[in-house]
């Protein structure tokens, strides 16, 4: 049996992708289904050698407008650790395959995610939760240590306002989902995804609610990349105004 943590992950990779397009929904359900790898590979398979590409890429999950100023941080072999210092509050960074993908060890995984400054507390678990994979905790010690580290508070809560900008062309999701649709999250703690109106039909919401980690992402399609150019499966998005 898959470990549970891995299965959350699919999941809420899975139920995100269900409001976006079509094409993903299909490709999310193979992703959720099939694992190609099992352990972790060397840790140099999860490092971008090109520390400037690393930077490029992780600027590239939000407009120019935000990410110029934001503070970028690159992936080394214990953790992530800052590459640029920001002066907008924002942060800048590519996720690999344990915080962002549904192949929970794929090495080639690369999601470029842009938060804001009350997101802190999202970027704290991206940030901890690598430490602890590249410390070689298994999965069981991972899900165990997430446990203890929201009960204790070293992994807080969500702050109100929290949000978080991938609205990137590049990156990698992995074989199951190649490529995110361009798209904003919010963050909030143990919501309803009913009180947005969530996963509802005709609803360009999605949601999933972590009960292990006590906290609800919340994603909506937008229409452009962070290029300017128009997103073609946020586009196939039914909106309502």
């Amino acid at each position: 049996m898959r470990n549970k943590r891995v299965n959350a992950i699919a999941i809420r990779c899975f139920a995100l992708l269900v409001a976006l397009t079509m094409f993903c929904r299909a490709r999310a359900q193979d992703a959720a289904t099939t694992y190609s790898y099992t352990k972790l590979a060397p840790v140099d398979q999860y490092l971008m050698a090109d520390r400037d590409a690393e930077i490029a890429l992780a600027r590239s999950a939000a407009p120019e407008s935000i990410a110029r100023d934001a503070e970028v941080l690159v992936l080394a072999r214990h953790g992530f650790e800052t590459a640029v210092k920001g002066k907008n509050g924002f942060v800048c960074i590519v996720g690999r395959s344990w915080t962002s993908g549904p192949d929970f060890w794929n090495p080639k995984v690369r999601v470029p995610l842009c938060v804001n400054a009350p997101a802190r507390a999202y970027l704290l678990r991206i940030t901890k939760e690598s430490e602890w994979i590249l410390a070689g905790r298994t999965l069981a010690q991972l899900s165990e240590a997430v446990r203890a580290g929201v009960a204790s508070k070293e992994l807080p809560p969500m702050a109100p306002g929290g949000m978080c900008y991938m609205m990137s062309k590049q990156g990698y999701g992995g074989e199951g989902v190649p490529h995110w649709p361009s798209h904003l999250m919010f963050f909030a703690s143990d919501t309803n995804p009913a009180v947005w109106g969530a996963n509802l039909p005709g609803s360009p919401v999605a949601a999933y609610a972590d009960a292990d980690e006590c906290f609800t992402t919340f994603v909506v399609p937008v229409q452009y990349w962070s290029d300017g150019t128009e997103s073609r499966e946020a586009s196939g998005v039914e909106h309502h105004h």
